[in-house]
Order: structure tokens, then sequence, then C-alpha cells
């Protein structure tokens, strides 16, 4: 039973989290994602080390609410929790001075120790969370607190408190594995005397990583996009943990990353020049001239300017950029790039800016307030990268009415739609291999496009800014994982109604495949389905398609049908013999094989009312095919009202156009009344010519379940209808041997012949 009280109750741990601490996409992840789960209904802590580096203005709100020692090998820690509630989410910051007060969150010598004890004071922390708080997720984020799922099986696991702990591992970027010398497994770990954690952290011989173990211990595995998560399963991409990925590939799914729509968002944005909106968008102008103008650029509306911010790396792609930037540059596409890293890449940009004075600008440096006015100002964005786990810039470009340029990469490909000449469809522009002509090529595409399209332009950058990359479509998707992996704990209704729409269009699809959507509630009320082919002679085929949906919809019923079947046996065999003489009657007067076809499934079908029927079909068919089961179908329905019977005589008209394979699909949605009335219909027209009308009952009961097997093909039957020579095509081979004359004869000694012969009388009318 789903406990319908309890909310889903989610520690996120991260080495950082905005705003108060940040140095790359991790860091905007965990300031949005927990409140994104909050607004729908989970509680949330996020646990994040104390670094020196958060402002004052944070650490004067944390209150103490807990202390403790956490076993470290030999060591024991001191470990703090300090409280600060912040946009309605709870933060517990870890508090260890000698691991975390220093000036910058990573690089140290000894990171696998101050990261190790993270994660032993994450799982720690779990028994130590304000009360009514009882962990049911653990989500842990890339290396820094992936030891954590493992500390939690080998030291943890059996504890009351831990036993309702299910670990999510997101991988945000899989080229930073935490890879150690093997000396710290017991040293600072612990593990070295447990042999399964040994031998799953190990990566080489001397060698353990971090994130081997979180992906072998973790109960599921999520990255930040669906690209990437089937990318790093490859060599090119995985780093080295490809085969342990494809191993555990059914725990691994990719969920797109969001932004924060609020903070970045151009109309009320005051970082920028001037406000504007996708409808109204003057300011966008203001914004490029002023941006112009601050880097020294020539201030000029009708040269496309590009921008980049950016680590200045391999991985983002400065290889592509060195190579096509004289040509771009030449070409009158203005530029500027924003960011630090490699000193050859730094002084790369600085010969291009003191080349091309007043088009190319450079800032070597780190200014979060530049980069925001440089997203507003821009025509475009270039992120040519290697790979790119998901990336935030070219989603931020975006909701600024800035078109990005990337290449189809991991969340780039997944983010950035190409533009189509042809349809007008896109929001960027792309390339496909990590190439400098093709990247240049893909610039000017979108250069030539500003020049010579201006109207096509500004409706691509409409439909940029119109994206949704909030965080409330990532967060729904991380809770469908949470709630799977505790089904025991009920959804919120607004999320829960979901997988039912879900199930209901995939039951849906099957109906217009069967072409029966139209007459699916046809398939409850006969006297419906049979009135819509009468108005519409020419769509037969709903015929057929209707037969097809009532065999779903009565599949429970076919039991019961079964033995509905039996009662009616009599009814049928008395019909049979009434309608032997019309049979008779029609075989005179037909000429055409097609309309014969049709007349006979008619006849069968309205077995009580055989000679009026008979009639009327007969005129029908001299006219036109089409028209017969418009008749049919009406006398059909009258039956229907007046007899029990007559809806198995109903669906008899559909099948009995095909005797192969009508029984089976009528014996289903229709009962098996109707399958032995129509093999019994057929057995009296094998009397009419040759054997006697005693025969025919016992033939009706052993053909019965032969009618079964041949119901598959009812459809067929109404398109026989709809176009009689297509559907005389399969019954030929069969019936053209047989005669007007002999059919009868030689069909009677055996149940398939009979039948047979009924639908070649049948056809002769």
């Amino acid at each position: 039973m789903a406990d319908s009280s309890k909310k889903m109750q989610i520690v996120f741990a991260s080495a950082e989290c905005a705003p108060f601490v940040k140095t790359g996409g991790l860091g905007d992840v965990a300031g949005s994602l927990p409140a994104a789960l909050v607004r729908a209904g989970a509680e949330v802590i996020v646990m994040v080390p104390k670094y020196a580096t958060i402002k004052d203005e944070y650490k004067a709100q944390m209150e103490h609410f807990s202390d403790f020692y956490v076993s470290l090998g030999w060591r024991n820690e001191y470990c703090g929790l300090e409280k600060l509630e912040h946009d309605g989410v709870t933060y517990m910051f870890i508090d260890n001075e000698r691991y975390f007060a220093r000036d910058y969150p990573y690089g140290f010598f000894d990171d696998g120790e101050r990261f190790a004890f993270f994660s032993k004071a994450i799982t720690e922390s779990l028994q130590h969370l304000p009360a009514g708080f009882e962990c049911d997720i653990l989500h842990c984020n890339d290396w820094q607190t992936a030891l954590a799922p493992v500390f939690l099986r080998e030291f943890y696991q059996g504890l009351p408190l831990y036993d309702r702990v299910k670990t999510v591992f997101s991988i945000h970027n899989v080229a930073f594995q935490g890879q150690f010398s093997d000396t710290v497994m017991e040293d600072i770990l612990g593990v070295a005397h447990i042999p399964a954690a040994a031998s799953q952290l190990r990566c080489d011989a001397c060698s353990i990583n971090y994130m081997l173990g979180a992906l072998r211990y973790a109960d599921a595995i999520t990255t930040v996009s669906p690209t990437y998560a089937n990318e790093i399963q490859t060599p090119e991409f995985g780093e080295g943990l490809d085969g342990v990925l494809r191993e555990r590939s059914y725990a691994l799914q990719g969920i797109l990353n969001g932004i924060d729509v609020a903070g970045f968002d151009p109309a009320t944005d005051k970082r920028i020049a001037a406000n504007y909106t996708v409808e109204d968008r003057p300011g966008k102008a203001v914004c490029k001239a002023k941006l112009q103008e601050e880097l020294g650029l020539e201030v000029r509306d009708d040269r496309p300017l590009m921008v980049m911010v950016t680590r200045l790396t391999r991985q983002k792609g400065m290889d592509l950029v060195m190579y096509a930037l004289d040509r771009i540059l030449a070409g009158g596409v203005q530029v500027a790039v924003l960011g630090t890293g490699d000193r050859d890449y730094e002084d790369g940009l600085r010969y291009f800016r003191d080349k091309y004075p007043g088009t190319m600008a450079a800032r070597i440096e780190f200014d979060p307030a530049l980069s925001q006015r440089m997203y507003a100002a821009a025509d475009m964005f270039l992120m040519p990268s290697k790979f790119e786990p998901c990336g935030l810039s070219q989603i931020i470009a975006m909701r600024y009415g800035t078109l990005p340029i990337v290449r189809e990469t991991g969340g780039l490909k997944d983010t950035v739609q190409p533009y189509n000449e042809f349809t007008g469809e896109g929001t960027g522009f792309s390339f496909s291999n990590f190439n400098g002509d093709e990247m240049g090529d893909a610039v000017f595409r979108a250069a030539r496009l500003f020049w010579d399209n201006r109207d096509a332009w500004n409706q691509l950058v409409t439909q940029a800014m119109s994206q949704d990359f909030s965080w409330t479509r990532s967060a729904d998707k991380y809770l469908d994982l949470y709630f799977f992996m505790h089904p025991e704990i009920e959804r919120p209704a607004a999320v829960v109604d979901e997988p039912v729409v879900v199930a209901e269009k995939v039951e849906a699809e099957p109906e217009p495949k069967a072409e029966s959507v139209v007459e699916a509630p046809a398939a409850a009320e006969e006297p419906k389905a049979e009135e819509k082919p009468a108005a519409k002679p020419a769509a037969k085929k709903t015929t057929t398609r209707k037969t097809t949906t009532k065999k779903a919809t009565t599949t429970k019923a076919a039991a019961s049908k079964t033995t509905t079947a039996k009662a009616t046996t009599a009814k049928a065999a008395t019909t049979r013999k009434r309608t032997t003489a019309a049979v008779k009657k029609a075989a005179e007067a037909e000429v055409v094989p097609e309309v014969k076809a049709e007349t006979a499934a008619a006849e069968v079908k309205p077995a009580a009312k055989a000679p009026a029927k008979t009639a009327a079909k007969k005129t029908t068919a001299s006219k036109s095919t089409t028209k017969t089961p418009a008749t049919k179908k009406a006398t059909a329905t009258k039956a229907t009202a007046t007899k029990a019977a007559a809806k198995p005589a109903a669906k008899v008209e559909e099948t009995p156009a095909e005797s192969k394979a009508e029984a089976t699909v009528e014996a289903k949605p229709a009962a098996k009344t109707t399958s032995r009335k129509r093999t019994t219909t057929a057995k009296k027209t094998m009397a009419k010519t040759a054997t006697p009308k005693a025969e025919t009952k016992p033939a009706a009961a052993k053909e019965e379940p032969k009618a079964e097997v041949k119901a598959k093909p009812t459809p067929k039957a109404a398109e026989v209808k709809a176009a009689p020579k297509a559907e005389a095509k399969p019954e030929p081979a069969k019936e053209t041997p047989v005669s007007p004359a002999t059919p009868a004869e030689e069909k009677a000694p055996t149940k398939k012949t009979s039948v047979r012969k009924a639908t070649a009388t049948r056809k002769r009318r």
C-alpha cells in the first residue's frame, strides 16, 4: 500500500552549490534542482562542504545544528552540521576546517582524503537530520561524493535507519573521476580488508577510482543529457569507464539539465543594458551597441556579433576556433571571447585581437557580469565542444535570443535544433564532426541568414527564446526515478496522473492501426457500427476495422459468448433452412462474382429475414457493390431489435465476405453463435446444390472451430466490399476451380469445401 501521508525525502549531496560556491555547471545544478524538487512536493536537504570562500552574509545566517565524529581509516574527524534555510530549501554545511577552510574548493594534494571525509560525513549525517526527516533517496553528484554509496553499503547496510535509503549517482563529467593511489584504500577509506569493496574500487594494479565505486554500488545512475548517456558507453567518450557503464546500462539514464529561468530573464535582468522580451526586442539592439562600444568593436548593427563565454581548453573546441578564426574575422563577422584557460589559446586570442582591431575582442579574465551582457548583446553564441555532457551556456544564450552554433554532441545536440531553411524550424545552427572547416561553414550559414533574410532570422530568434528549459521539467523526470525506486510512497495527485495518460495513449494507438478509431464505440453498439458503413458506402474497410475493434473489446466476453453460441445453435439451424431457398434465388439472379460475395455475406448475417434482404441485395448488387452493405446493415439493424440473435448476424455480415478467416474474428467479438450461423448458412448453401438439410446441422457444428481459424481475415471481408476485385484475389485461387453449378457438390464432402462453396455461391449472387 502506498503511503499517501509521507513525502519523498531526499538528501542531495554536492561539492559545490550556487549561490554559496560555484566553479562550473555542477554548482548551477545543485543550486536549482533541489528548489524545483521542493516546488514539486518533495522534502530536500542539500549537503555541501562549508568552504572558507562562502560569503560572510551566508555564514551569518547559519545555525549550528549538530556535531559528531566521523571515522576515516584510523582517524576520528570532527564534523559539524550548520543549517541554513534559503529559498525554501534546507542546506546542511559539513564543517571541518582542516579539510575545507581553504581558498578554493579543489586542486589540493589531499583531495582524495578531503572528499573521502565528505562522503563519509554525508552517510553518517543521515542519523543526525531534523526530526521527522528519514532519508528515502541519497542523491550524490560527481566523484567528490562517489564514495557515499560505497560507505553506505559496506558500513551502514542493515541498520534500521539506512534500510530504506536508495542511492542515485549523477555523472556531470565522466572525465573527472577521482583517481588516487591504492594506499588510501586502507589508510583513509578503511576498506582494504573488505574484498568486494577493494576489488570494485580498483581501476589498475596500483590505483583506485572513486567514481568507479559509485557506478558499481549506486542503485541508479544518471547523467545530464540523453545523448551523453549513450556517448559515455563508448570508448571514445567513456574515459575508461565505458565497460562498467555498458554493464549497468539498465540502471543508467540521461536527464537534461535546466536553467534558472527567473535569474536568466532578459525582461527583468538588471545586469544588462536594456530589457526586452520575445515579443518586444528593441532592447537587444541597445545591448548590442553598448557591448560593441565597451569592447572596442565597430558599433554596427549590420554585422553579426558572435561571442564565446568559456574555459579556454581543447574540450571546449578551442582548437577549431584557432583554426577557423582568421577566416571568420576576414569574412565580416565580429567575434568577442571571454574566459581563461590554456596559455596557448590565450595568446592566440590576443594575436587575433591585434590583427583585427574593431572586429575581434578578447577578454582573458573571469567576469560574470560581462558574460551576462555578452549573452544579451550577441547575435550568435559559438560552442564547438569536443564533448559536452549538457552545457548551460547554449541554453542561456537561447533564453536571451542569441542563436547558438554548436557541435552535435551530448547536451548540445539535445538542446539545439538545427535550422531548416525549407521549413523554418530550428533554434540554432550545428555541425557534426570535430572539424574546423565544418565549424566555419556553420558560422557562415548563420551569418548569411543574418545578412540575407532578416525575417527568417527574427523568426528563429523567436523560436529559440520560446523554448522551455526550466528546472520544473527536469525535476519531474528525477521524481519519476525516485518514486520508481520507492513505490510504497504515493506520488502527489498532480503527477500521478501522468502515467495513466501514457497508458491510455498506448492502448489507443493499436486501434488507429486497425483503422477503427471512429468505430471503437461501435464495437459496443453494433447498430451504430452498421449505420456508419451504410451512410458512407466507400468506407467499407471500416466494417473490417470495426470487427477488429470488437475483437479487442470483447476478448473478455469470448467465454460467455461461447455459452450463448450453444444456446443459439438451434436458431441458427432454423435460419439456415430459411436462408437456403433465398440463397438459391440469389445465386440465380446474381452474375458478378464480386457482388455475389457481398450479397452472400449480407444474407448470412440477417438469416432471420433472408428473403427480404436477398431482394434488396440483388438490386443493390446490380447498382453498386458499396450500396449492398448499406441495405444489408439497415435490414440487419431491424433484425437485431427483433431477436437477440440479431447481433451475431450483424457480425456475420462483416466476416462472410472471406469465409477463410471470417469465422475466427467474429467468433471472438460477436459470439460463437455467429460463427455457427455462418457455418450453418454455408452448409445450407451446400445443401442447396447437393446435400440434404439434415446434414447441414451437423456440418455447422463441425465447422464452428474452423470458422474461428478463418476469423483473422475478417478485416479483408470489409475490404472486399469496398474493392471487390482486390478482395477476390485471395479467394480466386480457391474458388476459381469451382463452377457455378458444381461447387456445392465438390465441397460437400469436407468442412473446408463447404465453406468455400458457400463463399462461391455468395459471389455468384
